[in-house]
């Protein structure tokens, strides 16, 4: 499959019944439970496995019973192939521990575990999924009351906990499914039509419904179907059609990645290349996509072709500021690898921009606490004031289509515009391959390595941050070093206002210090 080429179809078929049997009875040592910015994620068999269900579902019982909560807890997945085995473990595990559990029939979007806590139906969830990631990996992501990703804090006590029940498995209670569903304690429930009317209250459809502009939307295959189906329904999109609507836990239908693999990733132009060609033949204006469990987003126009989350995340950003009223908050938050072109457009609207480490969690308190009026980061991932404080694929896709059929605009075309106002950036991220002894040893750095460090690729240097990775300020550019808390890589971000050929000179230079 590797040697491919990218943005083809795959032609070799995954073994599925091998990676369901390697769920239920792994070969060999199985990995420690580890969360990253987002839970515990690995390849089917040693890396994620049913003990690995079990272990993290008997962890949020033990938590949950010595914290008091006692309100159901919402346990389910999106359309990879052991989604939904994890998610009735979970639901067998917890209702074991006699607490109450919300499963539903369907698969889940990851937005909607967050809308249902939030909106008081469920106090926390388990959720079955591994994002845009290969169809042999999987992962469980857990979601405590305040709607979010897991702060660090807490994912700590949970891997402890797990760590201990995955060595000592006869101390996890569970019964079967069947009996807990006689018990009373695991239920099914509608969470489509809440979702979907609730988003009409942030996304104008009827300014979409009454449009000229023709859209075409996927989820890749993923948990997002039948909510878009709802949204097309419910609200008269007659010039919004469904495409790529296949759904098979094998994801052949996926166009290959970079690399050659299956990467159901939205923000890449190799799975995406269907929905480019879509709008460059002229049968559509828009066409956006989510990935799996729908947190993630993207998107491809007429005249920008696939638009980098970059873009539209400053794109949606002047938006929201424009319309926004006197009670709107005062702030909007990107990670720190995000472009710093939304800070500008922030200054511009009299916000602040709040910069925060890697993760979506970070974004949590300020979204829960209506602090940002928006949060985004430059993998896809944004949320809004008053809404989820999860990444919310749909909405963005909702929210991109609802900009242009409000502008009569293409979003290319009001992203050149952003930068004629603001300037050029200049933006790339380049990964380089770090065993995993180095990747510990960078995660070691601190800013005051970097007192004597004065100037960098020809500037002075302003400051120097160590929150998470390495990250060089200079007079309108930046760079950022960070390791993958998943892959045995070292990441470079870099941004300049300055030229092309000046973010060459960043990347070359960050190479040479960080010896990459």
């Amino acid at each position: 499959m590797i040697n491919q080429k990218a943005g083809t179809l795959s032609k070799e078929k995954i073994d599925l019944e091998t990676l369901r049997k390697d769920f239920f009875e792994p070969k060999g040592n199985i990995a420690k439970v580890k969360f990253g910015t987002s839970g515990h994620r690995g390849s089917l068999g040693q890396g994620f496995c049913a003990a690995h269900a079990r272990a993290i579902a008997q962890a949020v019982a033990t938590l949950h019973k010595e914290e008091g909560l006692f309100g159901k807890i919402l346990v389910g997945g999106d359309t990879r192939l052991m989604s939904r085995a994890t998610a009735e473990i979970c639901a067998s595990v917890l209702s074991a521990n006699g607490l109450k559990v919300v499963l539903p029939s369907m698969a889940v979007p990851t937005p909607v575990f967050s809308f249902e806590i939030l909106s008081g139906r469920v106090c926390a969830a388990l959720n079955g999924t591994a994002s845009h990631n290969p169809p042999q990996d999987m992962g469980l992501k857990y979601n405590p009351s305040n709607g979010g990703p897991a702060s660090s804090v807490l994912t700590k006590t949970i891997e402890e906990l797990a760590n201990f029940y995955l060595e000592n498995p006869t101390k996890i209670k569970q019964i079967s499914l069947e009996e807990a569903r006689k018990s009373g304690l695991v239920e099914d429930c509608d969470i489509i039509t809440p979702y979907i009317k609730a988003l009409g209250k942030k996304i104008k459809f009827d300014v979409i419904a009454n449009s000229n502009i023709k859209a075409a939307i996927t989820p890749l295959g993923g948990a997002s179907l039948p909510f878009y189906e709802a949204i097309i329904k419910h609200y008269k999109l007659k010039n919004v059609r469904l495409v790529m609507t296949e759904q098979n836990p094998d994801f052949h239908f996926i166009p290959l990645d970079h690399d050659g693999k299956i990467r159901m990733d939205p923000s890449s132009k190799y799975p995406m290349k269907p929905l480019i060609e879509l709008v460059k033949n002229g049968d559509y204006d828009f066409a956006g996509a989510s990935d799996p469990d729908g947190d993630r987003f993207g998107c491809a126009t007429k005249k920008g072709g696939l638009i980098a989350p970059n873009h539209a995340l400053c794109v949606m950003l002047d938006y929201l500021a424009r319309r926004a009223g006197k009670d709107t908050p005062k702030k909007a938050g990107r990670t720190l690898g995000t472009t710093m072109l939304m800070d500008k457009i922030a200054q511009n609207y009299g916000l602040g921009i709040e910069e925060v480490n890697v993760g979506f969690k970070y974004f949590v308190d300020g979204l829960l606490n209506k602090e940002l009026l928006m949060a985004g980061e430059e993998s896809a991932g944004m949320s809004i004031t008053n809404w989820v404080t999860e990444k919310d694929g749909i909405l963005a896709v909702c929210l991109l289509l609802e900009i242009m059929c409000f502008t009569g605009q293409d979003i290319a075309g009001l992203y050149e515009q952003l930068t004629t106002l603001y300037g050029k950036s200049y933006y790339t991220r380049v990964d380089s391959p770090a065993k995993a002894e180095i990747k510990e040893k960078f995660k070691n750095l601190k800013a005051q390595d970097f007192a004597e460090l004065k100037t960098f690729a020809g500037q002075e240097v302003l400051r120097v941050r160590d929150s998470d990775g390495i990250k060089i300020y200079l007079k309108d550019s930046w760079l950022l070093a960070r390791a993958s808390g998943t892959e045995n890589i070292i990441k470079l971000y870099a941004e300049t206002f300055k030229s092309q050929e000046y973010l060459e000179t960043l990347i070359n230079e960050g190479k040479k210090i960080f010896s990459l």
